[in-house]
């Protein structure tokens, strides 16, 4: 692999053994992944150390990471009835994966993992999802709560007090 060569061994040999074994043209790999020919050939040979950047764009082309899931951030309860599910979303499926988290500090692991292991994007709570944008590299969408669940939550307190 190389995203693992490329921290055991020199970058540039790294990048040319990958193009080789994967029979691709610097040009092939500056086209799909948007770098200009003329830094990935100053790459290969060794005239210039990358920027984290550019070494991701690389690594996506070369080693892409299949994302079939759509990753929620949650409570428990509120993961039970929808997590594991498939569902029918414009056409295609999406499979929903559910990670249960009760406080900031474990959402944003959730976060870190679902980012991780793949997620197509991530669905999170308000407070969190600022955070999330920052530190994933897939779309990040906010669970708005319902009027009636708000108003629910009033009258409880209501009661209570």
């Amino acid at each position: 692999m190389l995203s693992r060569k490329i921290f055991e061994a020199d970058f540039a040999d790294a990048l040319q053994e990958e193009l080789a074994r994967q029979d691709m043209s610097i040009r092939d790999l500056a086209e799909r992944a948007g770098i200009p020919p003329a830094t990935l050939y100053k790459l290969t040979s060794g005239r210039a150390d990358p920027r984290l950047s550019t070494v991701r764009r690389i690594v996506n082309v070369l080693e892409p990471r299949e994302k079939s899931f759509i990753a929620v951030i949650a409570a428990r309860f509120l993961l039970d009835e929808i997590d594991n599910r498939d569902l029918p979303i414009g056409g295609k499926q999406y499979h929903i994966r559910g990670y249960a988290a009760d406080s900031l500090e474990e959402c944003i692991i959730a976060a870190v993992r679902a980012d991780k292991e793949g997620a197509l994007g991530i669905i999170c709570a308000p407070i969190l999802a600022p955070i999330v944008e920052k530190i994933a590299d897939c779309p990040v969408a906010i669970i708005k709560p319902q009027q009636q669940t708000l108003i629910e939550a009033i009258e409880t307190i209501a009661k209570r007090v």
